[in-house]
């Protein structure tokens, strides 16, 4: 018995004794457990996402729902055997349902118990008409022939014809019910024939009576009136609606009706929940992994046709492997021409009665919906550039009541296949260009302030517009441009990515941008941020050459600010080589360059911090004074940006440590943890914690030490600096080597070298080895 086998059964079996479904984390912990019975709720969690008491909870509470169910104690090392045993003993065949009677299991209609139990409770309630709306392939119809099936309802059918010019006129429809239906001749006159159906309704010779009026949507207009030609179906359904008929009708439609005076229950049906897929798909003998599944509902909606066509494809073509078939298909959702055909419809039937929906519906297909899984009403609004403003809410409108667009709460988006189609459809019209161009534009008016990494991201959007419509300026420009936030005034996107740590997403815009762009200004700034970038993630070779190219373009095209931002960094990326020389030149070589314009003072104060720290670690103690003396004299400068006022408070703190002046250290080194705090620069800050280990291991303090050096440790890694975690870990041996504790000492600079070694930093390891040297023999 497969897992998604066992999965499925239990949820069939909860749902038929409660009346409700199994919570995403439940299922997940049957799955997994399943998959490994030595699985432990920790495992999971870390897995999944969860906290381990939280899935602690939904488990006892899951074992004890099963023990009540199948009549014998069931826990988390048992439960595979006892639904096993249950399975093979045909409980998976035959279930009770919440009447009490035995269901037989059909595998053509899965997934609907609670919508069939919602439309009986409407039913119940004396509901006469229900409008069961969603979009193609849905399952409208198939839910309402089941109701009627299931209730034992004798019913009448009416198909829609898709061409409005083909529908049927209601005198016709009405005659033919009453001839063909209740073996009654008709009148002359439509009225009596309505008259004559209202009786035959209202007795039903003992029989609960049903009228299906499938596809109702060729009868509306674009705004969910009848028709003019068929407003007489009006008059059919006021009857329908009339409180003393022995009779139900279901309406179903892909779009909604407006007829005032008609009483008429709106039922919103949307797609198939993932169980549902899963029980489908094995009642064909598809084999699929838990994840393809997953993202084929997903992108799909949940669409219960789209299941029935890909099922269909996948046994006849992919030899039932659901894998082989979403690995070679996924990029390409409307390959199935009955699924492209479903799609299609809609957007055509939309062009015909409503333009300006249809084009708002294409042109909503720029947006990515992936990082920023929606738009506010401002970024549809914003798409509407040829339509008065205030007609803007009834085009959206038109969209939302048709089920095209998702919305909830504010946030509106495409699901994937529709928005597959909204994309080719735009460029068909030649307006993909100004529709991304609009779309940036919103996205750069709508972040006001960055606080924390989702406003970064939500400012990044407008880039990915540029990119796509080749404006490569522009989409420099998002990166470069400077943001309001939290911390300091006229800081970039980029370096706000660089503070919350994204710094994945960083080189991964960056680098494809580099190659499309003339401006030298934007090249050496984005070349520095992506040094920046590389050296905080330990790729201190990417890192150099970045900061040479934004060096060499800067100095071409005299642009000061940028050279020296390059030659500074490019220091510091020696300073964690180990390369002293290179690194004393550069620094030297920038508080030279500086000279010619005191608008960079700022660099000769880092760059003289930095200068002090390698004397100290040099044992060049009056140079390290001196330049240690020159600093302060520079410090208060209101030049200095933030992460300056950080960077020299460590180097500070650091080289008076290598100098012995401890207290003066200490008095340092607690600001410049405060300040990267306050500031946001976690990087920093794990330096500074690191040095603060460092000083209290000169004390003899050794337990706060090693509880410093941990703390240190753990947010380096979180934050992945690969070049301080190994200086960390230099730092942890140190002390525990002074501690006299060799296996501890051994075992950090052992992982000091490893991490230096993957660098890679030669240097760094033979410092490390020196100090190894000083083990007792």
């Amino acid at each position: 018995m497969r897992s998604e086998q066992a999965l499925e059964f239990v949820e069939k079996l909860v749902f038929s004794h409660t009346g409700e479904h199994l919570d995403k984390a439940a299922r997940l912990i049957l799955h997994d457990l399943w998959e490994n019975d030595r699985l432990t709720y920790q495992g999971i969690a870390d897995n999944r996402g969860y906290t381990e008491a939280y899935l602690k909870e939904v488990g006892a509470k899951l074992w004890q729902l099963l023990s009540e169910l199948v009549g014998e104690k069931v826990s988390k090392s048992n439960f595979s055997r006892v639904i096993e045993s249950a399975w093979k003993n045909g409980e998976d065949l035959t279930i009770t349902g919440n009447n009490g009677k035995n269901q037989e299991l059909d595998i053509n209609f899965v997934g609907r118990d609670r919508q069939i139990t919602d439309l009986h409770n409407l039913v119940t309630q004396g509901t006469k008409i229900i409008f069961i709306q969603g979009k193609g392939g849905v399952g409208k119809t198939t839910l309402a022939r089941r109701y009627f099936k299931t209730h034992k309802y004798d019913f009448l059918d009416l198909w829609m014809a898709k061409e409005s010019q083909n529908i049927v006129s209601v005198e016709s429809v009405v005659e033919e019910w009453l001839r063909g239906d209740f073996n009654e001749e008709p009148g002359r006159e439509f009225g009596i024939n309505l008259d004559r159906l209202r009786r035959k309704l209202r007795n039903g010779n003992g029989k609960k009576i049903g009228v299906l009026i499938d596809n109702l949507e060729s009868a509306l207009d674009k705004n969910g009136r009848i028709i003019d030609p068929h407003r007489a179906y009006i008059e059919l359904l006021r009857v329908l609606a009339d409180p003393t008929l022995n009779s139900v009708t279901l309406i179903t439609s892909r779009e909604p009706i407006y007829e005032s005076g008609i009483d008429i229950s709106f039922y919103p049906l949307k797609g198939l929940d993932e169980s549902a897929w899963r029980q489908f798909f094995q009642s064909r003998s598809i084999n699929c992994n838990y994840d393809a599944v997953g993202q084929m509902w997903q992108a799909f909606g949940g669409n219960a046709k789209a299941m029935q066509i890909i099922s269909s494809v996948i046994i006849k073509d992919f030899e039932s492997n659901a894998d082989t078939y979403w690995r070679e298909n996924r990029n390409d959702l409307l390959i199935e021409r009955e699924l492209e055909d479903l799609v299609t419809s809609q957007f055509n039937r939309l062009q015909q009665l409503d333009i300006a929906a249809y084009q708002l519906l294409c042109r909503l297909g720029c947006y990515r919906y992936q990082d920023i899984t929606h738009v506010s009403i401002q970024g549809l609004s914003c798409l509407l550039w040829d339509v008065p403003e205030q007609q803007h809410k009834r085009v959206i409108k038109s969209l939302v009541d048709r089920y095209l667009v998702e919305s909830r709460k504010g946030k509106y988006w495409l699901h994937p296949v529709i928005r597959e189609e909204s994309i080719n459809r735009l460029k068909q019209i030649g307006e993909w260009q100004i529709a991304n161009s609009k779309a940036a534009e919103f996205w750069n008016a709508s972040v006001t302030r960055i606080t924390e990494p989702q406003d970064a991201l939500t400012a990044l959007e407008a880039y990915h517009h540029y990119m796509e419509i080749e404006e490569f300026e522009q989409a420099a420009n998002v990166i470069v441009c400077s943001r309001n936030n939290k911390w300091d005034q006229n800081i970039s996107l980029g370096v706000l990515f660089n503070r919350f740590g994204l710094l994945e997403t960083l080189i991964s815009i960056i680098t494809p941008l580099v190659n499309k762009l003339s401006s030298a200004y934007y090249l050496s700034t984005l070349y520095n941020m992506l040094g920046r970038a590389y050296h905080q993630l330990g790729d201190i070779s990417s890192a150099i050459k970045s900061h040479q190219r934004a060096s060499e373009i800067a100095e071409i095209n005299s642009i000061l600010q940028e050279k020296i931002s390059g030659d500074f960094n490019l220091g510091l990326c020696y300073i964690d080589l180990w390369e002293v020389e290179k690194a004393r030149n550069v620094f030297q070589a920038v508080k030279n360059l500086v000279k010619a314009d005191q608008h960079y003072y700022q660099y000769v104060v880092y760059s003289l911090c930095c200068l002090a720290y390698l004397y100290s670690e040099l044992g060049i103690r009056e140079e390290a004074l001196t330049m240690l003396k020159e600093a302060e004299a520079g410090i208060s400068s209101p030049e200095l940006t933030s992460w300056g006022i950080g960077t020299t408070l460590l180097f500070r703190s650091l080289a008076y440590k290598n100098l012995g002046y401890i207290d003066t250290s200490f008095e340092i080194c607690q600001p410049a943890i405060d300040h990267c705090e306050k500031k946001q620069f976690t990087f920093l800050k794990a330096r500074a914690i690191s040095c603060l280990a460092s000083l209290y291991r000169e004390r003899g303090e050794f337990a706060i030490a090693i509880e410093n050096h941990q703390h240190a440790i753990t947010i380096m890694h979180k934050v992945s600096d690969k070049c301080n975690l190994a200086k960390a870990f230099y730092q942890l041996g140190l002390t525990y080597q002074r501690m006299g504790n060799i296996d501890k000492s051994k075992e950090s600079f052992n992982q000091a070298i490893i991490l230096f070694n993957e660098m890679p930093a030669p240097k760094q390891v033979e410092k490390v080895q020196s100090a190894m040297k000083h083990f007792p023999q």
